[in-house]
């Protein structure tokens, strides 16, 4: 293949597949200076984390940038006056392969505007990832889009070769997808989802009686919705996110902020992104519903169904119900030590298994790593502590943030005496 031709198609759809966020992916650019070593292009190569926590490095990019669609918030969409690309499959397989011999990679992340139709672009998805499979022997990790609208055959043979799939829903509500995308519907997502989920739990139990049973997207399947193009609240967003996790057993749920790249009056105001604040709120909230035991009412809802900006979910949740509080350390059940704020799960696991042997006290949970500034305030030891009922929720609330402001002061103030 050309390799000029090659590198700008590179540029092209890696730089549109930056949208596209449900691999959780950040990308680096610097150039090289003064003959320094190397250089770092933006050219598609990401990192995504795995289930079991590792960060791999994947190509990110599109197969083409035409879509017979014209989403209103899409970069790519068939009205916006941009330079269009489209790889072979040809290319795509030797990219990844170049890319995966010379240790830049250990996957690739696909996905692709809709052209001519959406089984047409779901069979060269399927083609990439067959070839890469069969033909190359690549054993690394690969995420597909699974194109709503595809047939399920398609879809079934890319759950073969595919780690992850994920189909996007986009808008979190029906009402805001047909006035962004007229010409789509919440339907064509939900069909196709719901397929994989019993084609992967179909392939589960079937490799449980065979190990030479195929497995079938063992990573399974994710989906991403557009925050702040359309005016719907957090607790729609995460009564959506849950629905998902709860109905479709998807893995995760990715949360992308609208980045203003057009001028439509269904649209909000060209220079008002969302703010990177609220996308965090919106993944702590998440993380909280899938490994804390919360749910959406418990976060969101009542008189203010958006969270709140200047406290995580978690810590705003105490604060509303400080009549759940001192937990002692030391009696107090699993599930309810998870909630306190400044303890993560492997510590609120490492206090039950500790207390087995020893009457925990502050300087035990200090050693164990929790966030000890922010927990005490909601913590007893088997003996008369309780000084959150020395503070209204909003004195407790600046006291935990001047805390933790001076915290991040020292912290900054120690880096700047290193030089």
């Amino acid at each position: 293949m050309g390799f000029d031709r090659v590198k700008e198609k590179l540029e092209i759809l890696a730089d549109a597949a930056k949208y596209d966020v449900s691999c959780a992916s950040g990308q680096s650019k610097r150039a090289n200076k003064d003959k320094g070593l190397g250089d770092s292009k933006g050219y598609g190569i990401c990192h995504a984390f795995t289930e079991d926590g590792r960060c791999v490095s994947l190509l990110k990019i599109l197969l083409t940038n035409h879509c017979i669609f014209d989403c209103a918030y899409c970069v790519s969409r068939r009205s916006n006056d941009i330079k269009r690309a489209a790889f072979t499959v040809e290319e795509v397989v030797e990219l990844t392969i170049s890319f995966y011999r010379r240790n830049y990679i250990e996957g690739l992340f696909l996905s692709s505007g809709i052209f001519h139709s959406p089984d047409y672009t779901m069979e060269r998805l399927v083609r990439i990832a067959r070839k890469l499979r069969t033909e190359e022997n690549f054993n690394g990790y690969i995420h597909l889009k699974a194109i709503p609208g595809a047939s399920e055959e398609l879809m079934k043979e890319a759950g073969l070769y595919a780690d992850r799939l994920s189909v996007n829903v986009e808008m979190p509500t029906e009402q805001s997808l047909k006035l962004l995308a007229p010409e789509k519907n919440h339907q064509d997502v939900i069909r196709p989802m719901a397929y994989l989920k019993n084609q992967i739990v179909g392939h589960q139990e079937e490799k449980k009686m065979s190990r030479n049973a195929p497995v079938f997207a063992p990573a399974g399947q994710s989906t991403q919705m557009v925050i702040g193009a359309t005016p719907e609240s957090d607790q729609q967003i995460l009564g959506m996110a849950d629905q998902f996790y709860r109905q479709m057993n998807l893995k995760r749920v990715y949360y992308s902020g609208y980045v203003p790249i057009s001028e439509d009056n269904r649209l909000p105001v060209i220079g008002t992104p969302v703010p990177i604040i609220r996308e965090n709120r919106l993944y702590q909230a998440d993380w909280l519903l899938r490994f804390y035991g919360f749910n959406v009412e418990e976060l969101v809802g009542g008189q203010d169904p958006n969270l709140a900006l200047d406290v995580d979910p978690k810590l705003g949740w105490a604060l509303r119900n400080l009549d759940q509080f001192p937990v002692d350390i030391n009696t107090a059940d699993l599930e309810l030590i998870k909630r306190v704020p400044g303890i993560g799960v492997k510590s609120a696991q490492k206090i039950v298994a500790a207390r087995r042997f020893n009457r925990l006290q502050p300087e035990h949970l200090q050693q164990m790593g929790i966030v000890y500034n922010r927990a005490k305030f909601f913590l007893a030891f088997s003996r008369p502590f309780t000084p959150q009922k020395e503070y209204t929720p909003e004195q407790l609330k600046q006291k935990i943030l001047m805390l933790q402001n001076s915290k991040y002061q020292n912290t900054f103030s120690t880096q700047l005496s290193l030089f």
